[in-house]
């Protein structure tokens, strides 16, 4: 049996560590991003961040401490973040008059700001994001996936009228579908979250899912129709059109560095990191072969493809060093590289480089000419095979035959006897909260989503029997 299979979050935490993507810190919870794992991130922000100054949103931002008082404005907000939050309570030598709390969430700052900010029709839609740190003391902590302090960017909008509000909220929903389906090749379910699940404060929450190899559920970006809560809470009235003083309505929307942990863990192996080329930080390696010391030609060879692919704007690295071919070859499959090029004395002779891509057994043997092109096409074709990979893996795993409780629990039993994962499983909801507790109390699985597009609606409750009101995803949840 795999370690994948065996021990997933022995075969995840060991698979970040050798490939040098963080450290652990003296604090609790909080790690350190080295340059590969910070550079994921990056690339990740790159995509994200074109796609939403594509749609007219510009960064902005705020400070981390927030005054105790904001969060009692907003009782169902701070009732939701109240057991996450660290608190600084002494500066200087001194204890503060009020309490900061560390930001779990900068609604409550923005919407203190916006207050000020927004007197009039005019000055409306506000588009604003966010990249920032923020802190939820998390008791339990998995690297990437769920630290005490995390990445994330968060956007806060402020529109006319619902329509204008719901419509945002939908079009930064698709944009997180977007980059995480074609950019991070990992497949989603987007839907709108349950009554329990929603964020705290909101009117209604949407939510794209994605199954990791180990079968549990990541949620991989929410958006939030947050209505007039906010606004009401902090006073943020404008002049309207027809001269009347009203509230506006107001969205929020986040992704954070839990999408480098989903990249791992559904996309890797157990040689370790497979990353998609668009976010790998080396994209293609050189590795010189055979007895390459002694033929300077071959590192001058591999030095013109080394510049050839750079102006193409290809990450590409040269690894001249004096290990082996074989702990090289070794090294970077573990790193993840989606292309490894090797280029030896009979290759040399021969006018061609042998590549292998980084997800497929079979090694290719192209010619020094053509070897531009071939990365290229070869570093697309990675991109989608991979999230098709993903794709039929989920598929695999999304049940929709299971529609009861017993026959739930039933399933997951099987699966633990037989070692075989228990995946996601489609089951109805009558809409009563006590029948969506009642499965997570006696089978830890949480409703992820209803989504837009199940496929196939069920009729009864997975608890009770009785008819369905809504169609959910059930799954073990990180």
């Amino acid at each position: 049996m795999s370690q994948q299979t065996n021990d997933f979050t022995k075969w995840y935490i060991e698979t970040i560590q050798k490939a040098d993507l963080m450290d652990y810190t003296p604090v609790r919870g909080c790690i350190a991003f080295k340059p590969d794992g910070y550079e994921i991130w990056e690339h990740i922000q790159e995509e994200m961040d074109r796609r939403f100054k594509e749609t007219g949103h510009r960064n902005a931002y705020f400070p981390m401490l927030i005054p105790e008082s904001f969060f009692q404005k907003e009782k169902e907000h701070v009732e939701g973040f109240s057991p996450e939050l660290p608190w600084v309570t002494e500066a200087a030598g001194e204890k503060l008059e009020e309490r900061l709390a560390l930001r779990p969430t900068s609604e409550t700052m923005i919407g203190y700001l916006y207050s000020h900010w927004i007197k009039s029709y005019r000055d409306l839609p506000v588009l604003i994001n966010q990249w920032a740190n923020v802190f939820r003391w998390e008791k339990k902590t998995l690297p990437f996936i769920r630290t005490s302090e995390f990445l994330w960017q968060e956007g806060h909008t402020a529109h006319e009228n619902e329509e204008d509000a719901r419509k945002e909220t939908m079009q930064m929903l698709n944009i997180y579908k977007d980059v995480v389906e074609n950019v991070l090749a990992i497949p989603v379910y987007d839907g709108q979250k349950t009554p329990s699940e929603r964020f705290a404060g909101a009117v209604d929450t949407y939510s794209i899912e994605a199954m990791m190899k180990d079968g549990k559920a990541v949620q991989a970006g929410t958006s939030h129709y947050l209505g007039t809560k906010f606004a009401e809470a902090f006073n943020i009235k404008y002049l309207n059109r027809e001269n009347k003083h009203v509230y506006v309505h107001t969205t929020s929307w986040g992704t954070s560095t839990r999408l480098i942990g989903s990249v791992i863990m559904v996309h890797g192996d157990e040689k370790g990191l497979v990353l998609p080329p668009k976010i790998a930080p080396t994209q293609v390696i050189l590795i010189p072969v055979g007895p390459w010391k002694k033929t300077p030609a071959i590192i001058e060879k591999l030095e013109e493809i080394r510049k050839a692919l750079k102006e193409k704007g290809i990450r590409v690295r040269l690894d001249d060093s004096d290990q082996s071919p074989g702990f090289k070859f070794n090294e970077w499959e573990l790193k993840g590289v989606p292309v490894r090029i090797e280029l030896g004395p009979r290759d040399l002779e021969n006018n061609q480089v042998i590549l292998k891509a980084r997800d497929e057994d079979e090694k290719i043997t192209v010619s020094i000419e053509s070897v531009v092109e071939a990365v290229v096409n070869e570093l697309e074709t990675m991109q989608k095979r991979l999230y098709e990979k993903a794709k039929a893996f989920r598929d695999a795993n999304s049940h929709t035959h299971i529609d009861t409780l017993d026959q739930l629990k039933e399933h997951i039993a099987t699966c633990e006897k037989e070692g075989k994962i228990a995946g996601w499983v489609l089951g109805g909801w009558c809409g009563d909260d006590a029948c969506e507790a009642k499965v997570k109390e006696e089978t830890k699985f949480t409703s992820r989503n209803i989504p837009f597009n199940p496929p196939m609606k069920k009729h009864t409750c997975i608890t009770c029997g009785k008819e369905a009101k809504y169609t959910v995803w059930f799954a073990r949840a990180y």
